[in-house]
């Protein structure tokens, strides 16, 4: 079992890569990047990646024996005790992570380098050559997919550790599964 401190602690850094990627990415739509893109998704990446890992793991072990009502339906994924408000919260901020990350993809035009003191975009073995500010403009799109993905998987980490935080009221499973045997 992970120590509670533990995952109060992971769930906090997830919910500061929640609000730390949802800041950038606002700017980045503004049009002002706040922060290098190498910090920018390193310290996304820090305060996200480990409590993910916790809320996965902590997940396994406390729901490993209870089955899933229905393998499609997205609610029956849910531990029984999390609102209802809690899951569809978690899923509109993680469908807003996952938009600006489409949105990015979809403005970008190939992949920017500065070749010979000249910005090119290259893209399907064809070299533009391109302005500073189209340049940059790439640079944003790349480090908004970045974000918005570890923005995602951070909103992920807070449900998931939130889930396991609560856990506490939550009721016995009246069903259980034997280790090895299908979910369906």
């Amino acid at each position: 079992m992970i120590p509670h401190r533990l995952l109060i602690l992971c769930g906090a850094m997830c919910s500061a890569g929640v609000l730390w990627a949802a800041a950038l990415i606002a700017g980045l739509l503004a049009g002002v990047r706040l922060v290098p893109t190498p910090a920018a998704v390193g310290t996304a990446a820090l305060l996200t990646i480990p409590g993910l890992i916790a809320g996965v793991l902590g997940n396994r072990w406390y729901y490993r024996t209870t089955r899933p009502r229905s393998r499609w339906s997205l609610t029956s994924w849910v531990p029984p005790h999390v609102p209802h408000w809690a899951s569809m919260l978690a899923g509109v901020i993680f469908f807003g992570f996952w938009l600006a990350v489409v949105v990015a993809f979809a403005a970008l035009d190939g992949n920017a380098e500065m070749r010979d003191g000249r910005y090119v975009i290259q893209d399907n073995g064809r070299v533009t050559v391109i302005t500073e500010a189209d340049y940059d403009r790439q640079l944003d799109h790349e480090q908004q997919i970045s974000l918005g993905v570890l923005g995602a998987l951070a909103v992920g980490g807070t449900f998931l550790t939130g889930a396991i935080l609560t856990h506490h009221a939550a009721p016995e499973p009246t069903h259980t599964q034997s280790a090895g045997l299908p979910l369906a």
